[in-house]
């Protein structure tokens, strides 16, 4: 199954093509299977598996075999690899980013991406998203949420906007900005349920 070209940036041939590539540049330190990154990115395995070797071959990525396991990671050395870095940084990060940023809080059980950037995520049609807005479901420390939406807008380059919703409030669903975004497009990047394999760290020359 391939998905079509993306709206956040269409010169991608699909967004599963973008997902993988904002997984691996955005991460250079580290080392996959594409076992590892259909799970992460739930995305079919032959699409991953042929996806892998194209960019593999094009130089993009590097790859070393571990018994049966072949590892792929981001080729920094490339010279396209700045460039492209800081394109899926801008377009398609803001899911990996604001993961890592608001993932560390303290008493939070959802971290969602809503608005328009979810939106074109999701393939619906528009402009392009001029900030990203994030709902934080739980108790954490409004300061620490401000300080990670600060190092948020500084990696993305655009405002980031989060919003505080108690966990009762979002599970009671009576709140009008929990119903708008339980309707809506939304990426969910930090939840009770995520469970992912962890990636293979190996060092960048």
């Amino acid at each position: 199954m391939r998905s079509e070209a993306p709206p956040l940036l269409p010169i991608f041939r699909s967004r599963h093509q973008a997902d993988l590539l904002t997984e691996l540049f955005l991460h250079p330190e580290q080392a996959y299977t594409a076992t590892d990154l259909a799970a992460m990115l739930n995305i079919p395995f032959t699409t991953v598996h042929r996806e892998l070797q194209r960019l593999e071959q094009a130089g993009l990525l590097t790859g070393r075999q571990i018994g049966r396991a072949r590892l792929l990671q981001a080729n920094t050395r490339h010279r396209a690899s700045p460039a492209l870095t800081q394109l899926l940084t801008v377009t398609f990060g803001p899911q990996s980013v604001v993961a890592e940023e608001f993932g560390g809080l303290e008493s939070i059980t959802h971290v969602i991406i809503y608005g328009s950037w979810a939106a074109r995520y999701h393939g619906v049609p528009g402009t392009q998203p001029a900030d990203v807005d994030v709902l934080i479901v739980g108790s954490p420390d409004r300061a620490q949420v401000y300080a990670a939406a600060e190092r948020a807008e500084a990696r993305l380059g655009q405002p980031v906007n989060p919003t505080l919703r108690s966990t009762t409030r979002w599970h009671r669903g009576d709140d009008p900005l929990v119903q708008t975004i339980r309707v809506s497009p939304q990426v969910t990047v930090v939840s009770p349920d995520a469970t992912v394999p962890a990636p293979v760290p190996v060092p960048v020359p």
